[in-house]
C-alpha cells in the first residue's frame, strides 16, 4: 500500500518515486516540512520544502479517499451487493469523482421520481421497456396496472426508473464530463437593470468564452457577479451530440420500446446528468480559479514577508492622517514603544511649524535612525514635512506600507501587546516595526487582510490559510528567529513548535532570563525530544555559551563541526565565516551525506546569513502630487506594490496606483508576470494613459 501510494504522489508530482518514499516515511515519524526539507536533504535526494508540502498535501488527499473507500465498501456490503470485482474496481480508483460514479447505483436515495414508481411495482415493467425484446410492451401494461395505476402513470413511472439507470452508467457521466472540461462556454450576462449598480463588471454585461481557457481573475469575477446579483451566468455545451451518444449507447432497434427508451435518455440527460455535471464542472473551474488566486497570492505574499528589515535601529513611525493628525511613536531598537502623540500638520489645523519643531526634537530626545511613514491618505504630503525638517545627524525617511494595519491595531494580538494604548497607536507602532523586520511584524496579522492579491476573500479559506501558513512557515525557518527576542506569534511558526510552546518559551524567558543556549531550551515545558530536533535549527542564540548556537548549524552536528577546529587546532569560533580553513574539508565529508556536509560548509561560511536583500533607499518623484500631474510619456520611479496574473500594480507616490498590464511589462511575450517582477522591486515605469473619470494610470515597462 505504501509503494502504491508513493507511486500515485510521484506521478502527480512529477517526482521520482524514491524521494516520495522517503518524504512520506519522515512524514509518517512527525518530521515538519522545513526540518526534512532542511535537514533531510540526503535522504530525500534533496527534496525542497515547497516538494514536501506538496507531497504532504497529496498525503491527506489519498488518506481522505481512502476513508472515503472504506465508507463507500461498508454501505455497499450492507446492501449485500458487495462482490470480489466491485472491491476490486473500488480499492483501485483513485479518482474522487470515478469513485463516486461507481458508487452512485448503491448511494443511498431520497424520495426520487424513480424511487416512487419502484413504490408502486413499476421496476419490472421498467426491465421489459429498457431490454427493448419486444417493442409492444403494451402488452405487458395490464399486469403493472393495479391499485388504480392508469396506462400512461406505469409507463411514465417505468421511464423515470429508466431515466435512473441511464443517469447512473459512469462511461456515460464520464463523456458528458469530458464534454464540458473540452468545450463547455461560460456565459455571462447583466440581470435586467443591474447596468448602474454592476459598473465594475461591465466587461461581462455580454460575455462568451470557452470555460477551460478562462484566467482565475476572470472566473472570479464572474462569479462574484453572479454572487452580488448583477450577472446571470450559464454553461452552453453541445447538447445534440451529447444526446446522440446517449442513445446510441442504449436505444436498440426501432419501435414503442425504442421510443420510451429514447425518451428515457432526453429525461436522463435533461434532469440528472446535465445539472449534477455542470455543478461538478463549475465546482472544478472555481477550485482550479481559487488554486490560481493563492498561488499568486501566495508567491506575492512570500515576497512581502523577504522584504529586508532595516535591523536594530531606534524608530520614528507616522500613520498620516488629515482631520485627525498624523499619529507619532518612538521604538526602540527591538520595537518596544517608547513615546507617543499626535501632530496637526494639514489642513483643516495646519500645525506645520510646531510638527517640524516636534519631529525634531523627539528625533534628538529619542536618537532616531530612521522615519517610517505609512503609505496611506496624507502620505505624500507627510514625507515632504519630514523631508524640510533639518536633523542635527543623518536620519533616514522610508514610505511603508500600511496594509492591513488596522486589523493588527484592533487584533486581539494589538490589544494584548498594547491594552493601554488605542487603536492609532498600535498602528502607528505596526508601521515603524515593518521597517524594523517586516516579517516579525507581519506574522501577527491575517494574511489575507494584506492586499497583495487577488479576490483572496472569494477563494476556499481553508485551502488560503492552509497555502498562507505554509509560506509563513517557509520563511521564518529559512530566516531563523532570535530565541531571545522573538514574540510568540513568530515562535509559533517554527518547526516544531506551535503556540503552546511558542508562549512557553516566553514564559520561561520572563522568568529566567535570556537563554545561554539552546540546549537550555529542553528546560522549556512540553519542548521534548522530538520538538528540540524540529525547532533548535532554526531557533538562534546570540552570544551564547556556544557559537554554533547563533547558526544553522543543527545540534545533531555540532561533533562534526568541533572535529574539525580539533584537526585545525583552532576554537569552533574561529572557523565560523573562515572560508579559507573550511575550503581545506571538502574533501572530506565526515560520513555526513553529500547534501548535509556541503550545507554544513554554507552554514559556517555565511556568519549571521540572513537570505533577504539589503535594504534600500527609495524616493518618489516630489513633483508629482496627484493624478492631475500625470502627462503622457512621463518616466516615474515607482515601487511594485501588487502583481496578479493580469499585471502589476506599481506606487507612484500618489493615492492611485498604476496598472502595467502584462503585455506593458517587458517587450517579449509575457506569460507570468512573477518571472519578471517581485513585490517591493524599484521600477522606472512610463505613464501611457491616464483616465481621471476612473482614476486609473496605466504604465509601461516596456523599453523604447
Amino acid at each position: 500500500m505504501e509503494k502504491e501510494v508513493a507511486k500515485i504522489i510521484a506521478k502527480k508530482l512529477n517526482l521520482k518515486q524514491n524521494q516520495v518514499s522517503a518524504a512520506l516515511k519522515l512524514l509518517n515519524d512527525k518530521n515538519t516540512v522545513p526540518f526534512i526539507a532542511r535537514y533531510r536533504k540526503d535522504v530525500t535526494d534533496g527534496l525542497k520544502d515547497f516538494e514536501v508540502f506538496d507531497i504532504e498535501k497529496q498525503l491527506h488527499k489519498i488518506q481522505d479517499i481512502n476513508k472515503r473507500k472504506a465508507t463507500i465498501l461498508k454501505t455497499i456490503d450492507e446492501l449485500g451487493e458487495l462482490t470480489p470485482l466491485l472491491t476490486e474496481t473500488i480499492n483501485n480508483c483513485w479518482e474522487e469523482k470515478l469513485l463516486e460514479d461507481i458508487y452512485l447505483p448503491f448511494k443511498p436515495k431520497k424520495k426520487t421520481k424513480a424511487g416512487k414508481a419502484r413504490d408502486l411495482g413499476l421496476e419490472g415493467l421498467a426491465k421489459i421497456i429498457m431490454s427493448q425484446k419486444t417493442q409492444n410492451y403494451k402488452d405487458y401494461l395490464q399486469k403493472f396496472c393495479k391499485n388504480g395505476i392508469s396506462e400512461e402513470d406505469a409507463v411514465s413511472g417505468a421511464k423515470d426508473i429508466m431515466a435512473e439507470w441511464i443517469g447512473e452508467r459512469s462511461f456515460i457521466r464520464n463523456k458528458v464530463r469530458n464534454e464540458y472540461q473540452r468545450n463547455a462556454l461560460l456565459e455571462a450576462k447583466v440581470k435586467k437593470g443591474k447596468e448602474l449598480e454592476g459598473e465594475k463588471f461591465k466587461d461581462y454585461f455580454k460575455f462568451s468564452a470557452l470555460a477551460k481557457r478562462l484566467p482565475s481573475h476572470r472566473v472570479l469575477a464572474i462569479l462574484r457577479g453572479e454572487s452580488e446579483k448583477i450577472l446571470s451566468v450559464s454553461l452552453k455545451v453541445d447538447k445534440l451530440s451529447l444526446l446522440d451518444f446517449i442513445k446510441s449507447k442504449t436505444v436498440r432497434g426501432i419501435g414503442q420500446a425504442s421510443d420510451a427508451v429514447s425518451e428515457a435518455c432526453e429525461e436522463a440527460y435533461k434532469r440528472l446528468i446535465k445539472p449534477c455535471i455542470e455543478s461538478e464542472f463549475m465546482t472544478d473551474l472555481k477550485t482550479k480559479a481559487d488554486t490560481e488566486a493563492i498561488k499568486v497570492f501566495s508567491s506575492n505574499f512570500k515576497q512581502l514577508l523577504m522584504i529586508p528589515p532595516l535591523g536594530e535601529k531606534n524608530i520614528l513611525a507616522i500613520d498620516p492622517g488629515f482631520k485627525t493628525g498624523c499619529k507619532v511613536v518612538c521604538l526602540d531598537k527591538q520595537g518596544d514603544l517608547k513615546h507617543n502623540e499626535t501632530i496637526f500638520p494639514h489642513p483643516p489645523q495646519k500645525k506645520f511649524k510646531e510638527s517640524i519643531s516636534k519631529i525634531s526634537s523627539l528625533v534628538n530626545a529619542y536618537k532616531i535612525d530612521a522615519i517610517a511613514i505609512g503609505n496611506g491618505t496624507a502620505s505624500r504630503e507627510t514625507e515632504n514635512l519630514v523631508k524640510k525638517v533639518h536633523f542635527s545627524h543623518e536620519v533616514d525617511v522610508f514610505v511603508v506600507s500600511e496594509s492591513g494595519a488596522s486589523i493588527y491595531s484592533a487584533s486581539k494580538v494589538g490589544r494584548e501587546e498594547f491594552p493601554n494604548h488605542d487603536v492609532t497607536v498600535r498602528g502607528s507602532v505596526s508601521i515603524g516595526r515593518r521597517l524594523l523586520d517586516p516579517l516579525a511584524e507581519l506574522v501577527k496579522i491575517e494574511a489575507k487582510s494584506i492586499g497583495v492579491g487577488q479576490y483572496q476573500h472569494d477563494v476556499d479559506q481553508t485551502i488560503l490559510k492552509q497555502e498562507l501558513d505554509y509560506v509563513v512557515e517557509s520563511c521564518v525557518n529559512s530566516v531563523g528567529v532570535n530565541v531571545n527576542t522573538a514574540s510568540p506569534h513568530l515562535l509559533k511558526y517554527i518547526a516544531g513548535i506551535g503556540e503552546t510552546i511558542a508562549q512557553n518559551i516566553v514564559s520561561y524567558r520572563k522568568e529566567n532570563g535570556y537563554f545561554n543556549s539552546r540546549n537550555e531550551l529542553k528546560k522549556v515545558a512540553r519542548l521534548g525530544g522530538k520538538a528540540y530536533e524540529q525547532s533548535a535549527g532554526f531557533l538562534r542564540v546570540p552570544n551564547g555559551s556556544n557559537p554554533l548556537d547563533n547558526s544553522s548549524v543543527h545540534p545533531e552536528n555540532y561533533k562534526v563541526v568541533e572535529k574539525m577546529a580539533r584537526i585545525k587546532n583552532v576554537e569552533v569560533v574561529s572557523l565560523i565565516g573562515d572560508s579559507k580553513k573550511l575550503e581545506d574539508f571538502k574533501s572530506e565529508n565526515f560520513e555526513l551525506g553529500a547534501f548535509a556536509f556541503n550545507d554544513l560548509i554554507d552554514d559556517l561560511s555565511k556568519q549571521g546569513y540572513d537570505p533577504r536583500k539589503k535594504i534600500r533607499k527609495f524616493e518618489f518623484d516630489r513633483s508629482i502630487e496627484s493624478i492631475q500631474d500625470l502627462k503622457i510619456g512621463m518616466e516615474l520611479p515607482g515601487l511594485v506594490e501588487n502583481i496578479t496574473n493580469f499585471g502589476a500594480f506599481i506606487n507612484i507616490g500618489i493615492k492611485e496606483k498604476g496598472l502595467v498590464h502584462v503585455s506593458e511589462i517587458a517587450n517579449q511575450y509575457v506569460s507570468n508576470p512573477h518571472e519578471h517582477l517581485e513585490i517591493n522591486d524599484y521600477v522606472k515605469p512610463r505613464v501611457i494613459s491616464v483616465d481621471m473619470d476612473r482614476k486609473r494610470i496605466g504604465l509601461s515597462l516596456k523599453k523604447g
